[in-house]
């Protein structure tokens, strides 16, 4: 996969991870705060890191953001800062643009301005840890918009031996069966004959309902 060009503005607990990451997938990425500290203790892991002021459009320009794939703005608790960096970035002409908001307002907000993704990372964790509290055999899942979701099914014991095109248990409206993997091996939800057996990590594509029903009915027979 070709590499990409990132700048993380703001680099406290969440812009400093989504950075790190990117650049341990091997991206050149930029980190970009205020604070001294937080600039020097990425230092050796980011391709560049320096201190400047996300409110400050000349100081972006200088930086070369201009010539970035992806502007992600990770800044805090500073509203006004966070707004004005987006509208600075969004007039560099940065071609992607993802932003942190604060709550559902600011959301609306930097909707408005024109951010490609808003992200509201302590309200998306919950949803995602709930989820999987609610429901002990969902190991992972992923929202893909429009109502549908991805959900990893951990397959337990009341569903082993069982055909992925059991109606019983498979026919809840939209609800899809994509494949299961079981060890190393992966299953196509193709082949409706197969069968799960317990410990199989099954793949389901559905509405959210769909999904809470099937999650519902397995806690109820298990």
């Amino acid at each position: 996969m070709k590499s990409r060009s990132f700048a993380v503005i703001g680099l406290g607990t969440f812009g400093s991870t989504v950075a790190s990451e990117l650049a341990n997938f091997g991206n050149h990425v930029l980190g970009i705060d205020v604070n001294e500290q937080n600039v020097a203790r990425l230092a050796d892991t980011l391709s560049e890191a320096i201190i400047a002021d996300g409110k400050d459009e000349a100081a972006l320009k200088e930086a070369g953001l201009a010539d970035y794939d992806v502007a992600i703005i990770a800044i805090g608790e500073d509203l006004e800062a966070n707004i004005l960096c987006t509208m600075n970035i969004k007039l560099l002409g940065v071609e992607t643009i993802w932003v942190k908001a604060l709550n559902k307002t600011h959301h609306r907000i930097l909707s408005r301005l024109g951010a490609d993704r808003v992200i509201l990372p302590e309200q998306e964790v919950g949803q995602h840890i709930a989820q999987m509290l609610h429901n002990p055999q969902v190991r992972d899942y992923v929202s893909l918009g429009n109502g549908f979701h991805v959900v990893d099914f951990k397959v337990p014991e009341v569903l082993d031996g069982k055909s992925i095109s059991d109606p019983d248990w498979f026919n809840h409206g939209e609800l899809r069966v994509l494949g299961f993997m079981r060890e190393s091996q992966y299953f196509s939800g193709e082949n409706q004959q197969a069968t799960l057996k317990e410990g199989d990590k099954l793949l389901l594509l559905g509405k959210r309902a769909n999904l809470r029903q099937f999650g519902d009915t397995l806690r109820a027979r298990s």
